[in-house]
């Protein structure tokens, strides 16, 4: 696969670092956060939802996935689905209790369950074009060791774990781009998208969301690199 496989526009030239999958699948849904309940998704896929995807095919401590932009390559199409789920999540420690005293949890019971309507996203492709930025500990590994690694997992369909698109059991089909794949001739403001979590510097884990004001021109999305700064990605 090469890196820059099916670029169709000028500003994407001469940007060797920049490497391409290829994803698709049957059903997608970026829930927007602003909606509590409901779950709307977003028309075009997020850049968290990308690096999971490039997470999912290959990851290693050596470098952080940095998302340049997505493509849109299938017209935007909506449909709307109820589902029956469940209201309360799993601890563990309510888990071990089950298993030394006995009990446990029935999703079937009508207190458990709640009936949620999702607006998602049907017959979904797109182009992922991302960059692989090293960490300080790996400065002496030339980058083109982790880029080739990457095509040869792409080209041959491996992957840590399946990939998904926006929810865990709408999973997601990848390969490597060519020069077919064209974006849509389709620009829309697309209001405040997740770009990433910034996590606290404390090792407590826990993160806040970090959002720009995304917009598809020509069925491209670019991500603004100066905000990765801002989360240390």
């Amino acid at each position: 696969m090469k890196s820059l496989a099916g670029a169709g526009s000028s500003d994407q030239a001469g940007v060797e670092g920049w490497l391409a999958v290829k994803v698709w699948g049957d059903l997608a849904c970026f829930t927007r956060p602003e909606m509590k309940v409901e779950r709307v998704s977003y028309p075009v896929m997020t850049p968290s939802a990308a690096r999971g995807i490039l997470e999912a095919i290959f990851w290693k401590p050596e470098f952080r996935w940095r998302v340049r932009q997505i493509e849109v390559l299938k017209p935007i199409r909506y449909f709307s689905i109820l589902r029956n789920e469940v209201n309360d999540k799993m601890v563990v420690s309510t888990a071990r209790g089950w298993a030394r005293n006995g009990g446990g949890y029935y999703a079937d019971q009508p207190q458990h369950r709640a009936q949620r309507h999702t607006l998602a996203l049907r017959e979904v492709a797109y182009i992922i074009r991302a960059e692989q930025v090293l960490a300080p500990h790996a400065r002496d590994v030339h980058p083109a060791k982790y880029r080739d690694q990457f095509r040869r997992r792409v080209e041959r369909g491996q992957c840590y774990h399946r990939p998904y698109l926006g929810c865990r059991e709408f999973c997601a089909f990848f390969g490597p781009s060519s020069p077919a794949d064209q974006p849509i001739k389709h620009s829309e403001y697309l209001g405040q998208m997740l770009l990433d979590l910034k996590y606290n510097s404390d090792g407590s884990g826990e993160g806040r969301p970090v959002f720009f004001n995304a917009r598809l021109e020509n069925g491209i999305l670019r991500v603004p690199q100066d905000l990765y700064k801002e989360i240390g990605r």
